[in-house]
């Protein structure tokens, strides 16, 4: 390069200087810059290079607006120093440029993006560019980002109308994206999303960051959009996030009972999590484990906590030296949906079994029970619902069938029960009568009399119900099948999700841990009427086995206890 000084007229801003935005600030009349140069003179030459029409400024835009305003004051030689470069070297001109601009007064970010493009358009990578003028690569990187916004966006930028982190989304958004998004911006009567927002209305739904996700997005092919700066990238699908996000949750939960605690909770996805409602309590004091899951896909762990109002009454029981039972597993009108189905069942199939049913009444005679008034059971049933889905058990309409026809063979009606019902003491029959009938009758009538007598007393979610389903192998499936009323009464979330495993199998029950009670029991019954695929097509619920099983470590299920005390006797 040589120092010349060249005649003002031939100097002109060249098309390489990046400096667009503030170009001319201090260089009118009376301006900083201007009044610098005409008290101390030009201390540093302007950067040019030759071109056809004369001279281009390369770098000292500014200094050359200043000088031009002070030669047409007539106040200053209007031939100016100029180191001169070699024509054809576009992208020194602009390294030099930049240089000078990014250590003087600050450009805006528009100009740097572009100055930085038109570098990386000559050849130079995003670390050159860095390394040459100081900045970091991430710097670089954001201003090349804004290569993907249209020019209103950066227009409305650039004037300060929208702000940093709204660009910082849109750099994700298509150009049509972008162009209702300005419409919005624009419209006197609209509002355009911002924030939160505006990622919802990119990505379609809630914006789920990938580092939200207990799973290997990219193992499990799903797609992210990230923003140009770099900054986070989010799952494009929302809807094929959450049943691997919710498989994964399972995991989770099975690790904390694999660990110890008997008690983890999966929430539905969104729940409100109080924390004022718990207190911390330690595995061995029957601590929980709740899992939450926020709408944007984060997932807390609470770890080792008790509802507060649990806390309190343990605190109650123990100052009065009693023992506080966990919460059951189910709800009392499920305990009596489940006693009632079962005992008619066992009931039932203790028709077939003369010789046991002889022994049990032997038995009752002896050391008596709950009904040896002698009185029947009432089996009442405490809602309409319950009352008729016990009306559609086979076992209860084969009973009733048998009540029918020795009421007839004994003369005495079709009443509601043989033997009056515990609650009914004015429900007789003449005992002569019966007798006279009985003595006529040959041995195995009489037998088969006594033996539906004796089920006709059997108490109903008594111990011996459980003791006599497994002796006679009463099989529920031949009588019951799931109902409404049931999954209406089905109320225990992690039971839900064990019945969906067994139905569904592992992959649906885990898929879809973290749904609503609601939505699970849709898909068991999906399952059960063959509109899905199962892993069992004539499932019977634990709750409906001999011995019943429960779902939960909880307790609470009384057949379950009752059987625990009994089955030594029982073999």
């Amino acid at each position: 390069m040589n120092l010349e000084h060249i005649d003002i007229t031939q100097l002109k801003p060249s098309s390489l200087n990046v400096r667009k935005h503030g170009a001319k600030d201090g260089t009118k009349p009376g301006g900083a810059l201007v009044e610098s140069i005409r008290t101390m003179g030009l201390l540093q030459p302007l950067l040019v290079r030759p071109n056809c029409e004369g001279y281009e400024v390369v770098a000292g835009q500014r200094r050359y607006h200043a000088c031009k305003t002070l030669v047409d004051e007539g106040a200053f030689d209007a031939s100016v120093p100029c180191l001169v470069m070699e024509a054809g070297e576009d992208a020194r001109a602009i390294e030099a440029s930049l240089t000078e601009n990014v250590a003087r007064l600050p450009m805006d970010e528009i100009d740097q993006y572009k100055a930085f493009a038109a570098l990386k358009k000559e050849g130079l990578a995003v670390e050159e560019i860095a390394s040459r003028f100081g900045v970091t690569e991430r710097l670089v990187a954001e201003r090349l980002a804004l290569a993907n916004l249209i020019v209103p966006i950066l227009t409305a930028y650039r004037n300060t109308e929208i702000d940093a982190a709204t660009v910082r989304l849109l750099t994700m958004a298509s150009k049509a994206k972008q162009k209702d998004w300005i419409d919005l911006h624009r419209s006197p009567d609209k509002r355009a999303p911002i924030g939160r927002a505006l990622k919802g209305w990119l990505l379609g739904g809630a914006a789920i960051p990938v580092d939200h996700a207990h799973f290997d997005v990219a193992a499990c092919g799903l797609a992210t959009i990230g923003d140009l700066f770099g900054e986070e990238d989010y799952i494009a699908d929302s809807e094929a996030f959450w049943p691997v996000q919710s498989a994964a949750v399972a995991e989770i939960a099975e690790a904390y009972r694999a660990k110890g605690w008997e008690t983890v909770v999966v929430h539905d996805i969104g729940a409100a999590w109080n924390s004022w409602r718990y207190e911390q309590v330690g595995k061995a004091d029957g601590g929980e484990v709740h899992i939450t899951s926020h709408h944007d896909g984060e997932v807390t762990e609470h770890v080792g906590v008790l509802d507060r109002e649990i806390v309190r009454k343990r605190e109650r029981a123990a100052a009065r030296g009693d023992t506080a039972p966990p919460k059951p597993e189910i709800t009392k009108a499920m305990q009596c949906y489940l006693d009632l189905h079962r005992h008619t069942a066992v009931r039932h199939d203790l028709l077939g079994h003369p010789g046991i049913a002889l022994r049990l009444a032997v038995s009752q005679m002896i050391a008596g029970s709950a009904l040896w008034s002698i009185k029947a059971e009432a089996q009442k049933a405490p809602s309409e619902a319950i009352g008729e889905s016990l009306a559609a058990n086979k076992a209860e309409s084969a009973f009733a069938k048998e009540r029918a026809a020795l009421c007839d063979l004994l003369g005495i009606g079709d009443d509601s029960t043989i033997v009056p019902h515990k609650d009914d003491w004015t429900a007789t029959h003449d005992l002569h009568a019966i007798f006279a009938k009985l003595v006529a009758l040959d041995d195995e009538t009489v037998l088969r009399i006594l033996t539906f007598v004796t089920a006709e007393t059997l108490a109903c979610g008594s111990a011996i119900v459980e003791a006599l389903g497994v002796r006679l192998g009463t099989d529920m499936g031949a009588h019951w099948q799931a109902d409404d009323c049931f999954f209406d009464l089905l109320r225990d979330k992690e039971a839900i999700n064990a019945m969906l495993r067994e139905v569904g199998g592992k992959r649906v029950a885990d898929g879809n841990a973290a749904e609503t009670a609601k939505t699970q029991k849709s898909i068991i019954r999906d399952c059960l009427k063959g509109v899905r695929k199962g892993v069992e097509a004539d499932w019977q619920p634990r709750y409906m086995a001999f011995p019943m099983r429960a779902y939960t470590k909880r307790g609470g299920v009384r057949a379950v206890e009752d059987w625990k005390a009994v089955k030594a006797h029982h073999g």
